[in-house]
């Protein structure tokens, strides 16, 4: 038996197709929640392969990433949440990271490893390892994308964490995501796996003393933290994480088993024990973190 999904946050000031941002009541903090990857809106000129199932399409999809975190508003943190689809075009990645055998014509580059993979700014796999496509895209289609999503979402996060420096003196991107459950290890000695992994880009994205609290609070709900391996941080994590220049960058995996049935991509019986647990977390993130 699954539990009932819960509600979409209350967006006070929609932003379009794109991007929603969820704003607190009180004066925010120096805290900014973001979630690049709960997005499941695929734009009509996408044009993906024919037959490809709905559940494939989302397979890379952060499902109700979105919704556990919209909590932060209620402890004056913006949320920062996107609509696109994964699959269509991937917020978490440099919008340089384009695949040479996707998209025609594109700059001569040493791919990165993800975009060898199939994994670039636009995708060329969904998260199950499908290809998404049955033709090559052009450069200039590719580009359209990042200019209607890419860039839209990146400069309100910049103007979401410029103001929170701004304000506070420093800023810190809490980025949110999950994870299936095979990428979180297979329990060896006993233990688990693990449930949630911080990434930090190895510690030059944040203070230690930031990673070392967020840590102890999801250790506190009993859940096993593990720190940067297989995941280090992405795109935002890596751009924004600029300490010296005021801005602290935080990545937060999330085990899907936790709180989702990961065959189905619906809420599991775990879902509302588990949102509630978070939202502990999150109440320990704005007033340790956030002020």
């Amino acid at each position: 038996m699954t539990a009932e999904p819960t509600p979409e946050p209350d967006i006070s000031r929609p932003s379009g197709d794109v991007f929603d941002i969820a704003w607190p009541k009180e004066t925010a903090g120096r805290l900014i929640f973001a979630s690049p990857h709960s997005g499941g809106h695929s734009p009509d000129d996408m044009r993906p392969a024919a037959g490809l199932s709905p559940l494939t399409l989302r397979s890379a999809e952060d499902v109700a990433v979105d919704r556990l975190i919209a909590v932060g508003a209620d402890h004056g943190v913006p949320v920062l949440t996107a609509r696109i689809s994964r699959a269509y075009l991937d917020l978490n990645r440099s919008p340089s990271e384009l695949d040479p055998v996707l998209i025609e014509d594109v700059p001569a580059a040493e791919p990165t490893g993800k975009v060898a993979a199939g994994f670039g700014v636009v995708p060329r796999r969904a998260g199950d390892g499908t290809s998404l496509y049955d033709r090559r895209l052009s450069l200039d289609e590719a580009g359209r994308r990042i200019a209607r999503v890419h860039v839209p979402y990146h400069a309100a996060l910049a103007g979401l964490l410029t103001e929170a420096r701004d304000r506070h003196g420093t800023a810190l991107l809490v980025d949110w995501h999950s994870m299936p459950s095979r990428a979180a290890g297979v329990p060896t000695r006993g233990q688990r796996s693990v449930d949630i992994i911080l990434g930090d880009r190895h510690g030059a994205a944040c203070r230690s003393a930031t990673s070392r609290r967020a840590r102890a609070l999801f250790e506190a709900q009993g859940w096993r933290v593990g720190l940067n391996a297989p995941y280090a941080g992405g795109y935002a994590t890596q751009h924004w994480g600029r300490p010296g220049a005021g801005f602290e960058a935080l990545q937060v995996e999330i085990n899907r088993a936790l709180y989702l049935d990961e065959r189905t991509l619906e809420p599991s019986a775990a879902y509302e024990g588990f949102k509630a647990a978070l939202a502990a977390v999150i109440a320990g993130l704005a007033g340790d973190l956030g002020r």
